[in-house]
């Protein structure tokens, strides 16, 4: 049922002349579970500019979505996106505004050694030894002009607030702003940043690629701290049903960068939960690792069961991630001392060129975690 109604208008619109910038709207409920936050209800709303059977890479001329849900943990998300990729020619616009609350996400300390004690969730009051409430509030502004080719310059902006909440009983954030680790500025915090940056991007296809790189150089600077980032995809499509992906990324924070901001990664399409969670290290939880440097690797092998290019496509894939966080004063470095590693898999449903739905399952060494999410980890 959910497949039918998120197809239904796209299949339809893909047949307009992509010239004629047609506008037409999509609505439709989902429905899914992770394991940070339980299960999730929610509805998405899109008013959008189809590209139709264009050879071009981006998912549509323009779009403006707005994103709300709810979970039974307590955690929300409300979201205006708009996002125009080839509505100009040469340029890619976006703008977003949010409103989030993580009100499980993980905490167990700052640096790369903290460790997982599942003694410590038990007993009265040790329920949410290791978990924090975080609320962000953010609007993001970003601009891209292609120079040539496939590269691309990138300057833009953000401005938010981020606090955080105990949740009942014992934790290891209250210890460590008790102690002064957290400090007093920190909470809450609001932050202004500027960023500036290069991408390269030579993708077949922006939401499935099969082939290409993806590659981006940031620089941003916010309240009392600097992050530079910088990050590197391929996709190879060695035989007709399987595509080999592999990526790594690195990030410096410089200065006195608040724990909001640590908990983050810096990408041109925005900041993801890093280091731990989908999007930089499956297996294990959301927030688990904390530190302004971070090293994250992977490779996924992805096989099509089901084979119509670019109409439908269902997919098995097997990954393998790695990472770590550095400390104040490390400098980021490519190592194999300290990495954390994690095996899984899951199913993915393609459909034309701007619908993707996964499920996964991860596992590290401190247990597993399932998941759903409408875009690849990378």
């Amino acid at each position: 049922m959910l497949v039918a109604l998120a197809v239904a208008s796209p299949l339809a619109a893909q047949t307009e002349p992509a010239a004629n910038h047609t506008w037409v709207d999509h609505l439709y409920p989902l429905i899914y579970y992770s394991t940070v936050d339980g299960f999730w209800l929610a509805g998405h709303y899109d008013w959008s500019s189809p590209m139709g059977f264009s050879e071009r890479p981006e998912p549509t001329f323009a779009r403006v979505a707005l994103d709300a849900g709810a979970s039974t943990k307590g955690s929300y998300a409300f979201s205006l996106d708009a996002q125009a990729p080839a509505y100009w020619d040469g340029w890619r616009l976006g703008l977003t505004l949010s409103l989030t609350r993580a009100n499980r996400l993980g905490y167990f300390g700052q640096g790369n050694g903290t460790t997982y004690d599942r003694d410590s969730t038990t007993g009265p009051g040790h329920s949410y030894f290791y978990r924090v409430s975080r609320r962000t509030h953010g609007a993001r502004l970003a601009v891209q002009r292609r120079i040539v080719g496939p590269l691309r310059v990138l300057v833009g902006g953000s401005l938010e607030h981020t606090d955080f909440r105990e949740l009942p009983g014992e934790s290891v954030f209250q210890r460590d702003r008790i102690a002064g680790v957290i400090g007093p500025d920190d909470l809450p915090f609001n932050d202004a940043v500027g960023r500036a940056g290069v991408v390269f991007d030579s993708r077949d296809l922006e939401v499935d690629p099969h082939r290409g790189v993806f590659a981006e150089a940031l620089v941003s600077r916010g309240h009392g701290y600097t992050r530079t980032t910088g990050a590197l995809r391929g996709y190879a499509h060695p035989l007709e049903r399987l595509i080999v992906t592999g990526r790594i990324a690195a990030e410096q924070m410089t200065g006195n960068p608040p724990i909001g901001a640590q908990l983050t990664m810096e990408t041109s399409e925005g900041p993801v939960v890093a280091l731990g969670g989908y999007r930089s290290l499956r297996g294990y939880y959301d927030g688990r690792f904390v530190g302004p440097g971070k090293l994250i690797g992977g490779l996924e092998a992805r096989y099509g069961v089901m084979w119509a290019p670019r109409l439908l496509e269902v997919k098995l894939f097997a990954f393998y991630d790695a990472g770590r966080v550095f400390g104040p004063g490390e400098s980021v470095r490519l190592t194999r001392q300290g990495l954390h590693s994690a095996l899984g898999g899951g199913v993915a449903v393609a459909m034309l060129r701007n619908t993707l739905l996964t499920v996964f399952g991860g596992k590290g060494t401190e247990g597993a975690q399932f998941s759903f999410a409408a875009t690849w980890s990378y």
